[in-house]
């Protein structure tokens, strides 16, 4: 199984091209079941991204992908589809269950595994499949798999989701766009990559409309030929400049939409770090003084969990006690024993973590458990007394594209064993 060995206490500096967002290209790819021919541009290649079109390959569609240009060409031939998603491919990544809602909405069946992916809580598809029964969806659960059926195809309906959930209500857009008549969803999940599959079905000629938390849809959808660029990775984004703020003399992040991270910006602010914000760029310099900072993780727009883990790090490097509290995932907290290892002063309590800082980190072996903890130990490793040894990094690559060439680029000390 290969590492990373990470020395630290180098000073970073350079330019890093910020990827594609893994988040949004994974519905996106999902949707492509839904037309015949589909080009997404700025796709990030990382292992879920691989694991998804080896999915769409099965179902029976064909993809042809370049790497040099960051692009893949997706066709349905309409013939010989197979409307089964199996547990090897659904097994280590959850986005897997995202083609459960277009197989239904436009072959009006579908057997998908239940799904794999971070072991960071229960993160159950209940909402999911009441979503789907709400649009008239016959479904059942036998030995690991969801059996869903609508004979008659699925019909437009209102429903409000009991809680906000990324996954359930993208799903839910994917079987709605070609139920009959209208549907119209509350409370629903409205991250930037949820905005970004909208209006790639938009460019199908989906009739929608977002007010809030309201998303209506109503069947309009046109097969035909579709161009569409993802956005930005805005946790990779979120990611760098935190290695910026922590052991960078100078680090430019590139390809980047400002917009998308707005209150990462503001938060990392209030802590204390530089950063100079252009068009398309971010420039970050080594913080001096940290300010230590109490948080909460919340649904967009506020605090990304997929960021906790790694401003964590940043909390560590803070003077006085930080407080981060996790609203989403109930065991989202698996660095932290990691992160003691290496000298971190970290105690945890039901769902909130208290940081003290300033500490001095030392290279230590470690253990990736998930992938945004992984990127964490990266980062207390770019700044540890000594070398750390990281384990399990497939988590690593199931996420984040080229990160060791990125920070090798940038002077950093890493080598994959």
């Amino acid at each position: 199984m290969q590492k990373l060995l990470i020395d630290g206490k180098k000073t970073l500096s350079g330019s890093i091209i910020i990827s594609g967002s893994k988040n949004s290209a994974l519905p996106i790819l999902a949707a492509t079941i839904l037309n015949n021919h589909t080009t997404i541009k700025n796709i990030p290649f990382v292992n879920d991204i691989f694991t998804m079109l080896n999915l769409l390959k099965f179902i029976g569609l064909k993809y042809r992908l370049s790497k040099k240009t960051n692009l893949v060409e997706v066709i349905n031939p309409r013939k010989n589809i197979n409307t089964i998603a199996p547990y090897k491919l659904v097994k280590t990544m959850r986005a897997g269950v995202l083609v459960l809602g277009p197989l239904l909405a436009k072959y009006r069946k579908a057997k998908v595994s239940l799904p794999g992916g971070c072991a960071i809580g229960t993160r159950p598809v209940n909402l999911h499949l009441f979503a789907l029964k709400k649009l008239g969806a016959k479904i059942k659960i036998k030995n690991g798999y969801i059996f869903a059926t609508a004979k008659n195809g699925l019909k437009g309906t209102r429903f409000r989701f009991p809680k906000i959930s990324v996954g359930a209500t993208e799903n839910a857009i994917l079987a709605a766009v070609k139920a009959k008549g209208i549907t119209v969803m509350d409370n629903c999940a409205v991250e930037p990559e949820i905005i970004d599959l909208l209006n790639f079905l938009k460019k199908l000629g989906v009739k929608i409309n977002i007010k809030g938390r309201k998303i209506t849809i109503e069947k309009s959808l046109k097969e035909k030929k579709v161009s569409h660029k993802v956005i930005c990775d805005r946790i990779e984004l979120g990611t760098y400049i935190i290695a910026g703020a922590l052991a960078a003399k100078k680090l430019k992040l590139k390809n980047i939409d400002k917009s998308l991270i707005k209150k990462e910006i503001s938060v990392l602010k209030r802590m204390g770090v530089k950063m100079s914000i252009g068009e398309n760029f971010i420039e970050v310099y080594k913080s001096g003084s940290i300010k230590n900072i109490n948080l909460k993780t919340d649904p967009y727009p506020g605090f990304p969990t997929d960021l906790q883990a790694q401003i964590m790090i940043l909390m560590t490097q803070a003077k006085g006690l930080s407080k981060i509290k996790e609203s989403i995932f109930e065991n989202r907290f698996m660095h932290v024993p990691e992160l003691r290892r290496m000298g971190a002063k970290i105690e945890i309590r039901n769902n909130t973590a208290y940081i003290l800082g300033p500490s001095i980190l030392t290279g230590a072996e470690v253990m990736a458990t998930d992938l945004r903890a992984s990127v964490s130990l990266v980062l207390a490793a770019l700044i540890a007394d000594k070398r750390t040894k990281i384990n399990r990094i497939y988590h690593l690559d199931r996420g984040y594209q080229d990160l060791e060439k990125k920070l090798i680029n940038c002077k950093a000390r890493i080598k994959r064993v």
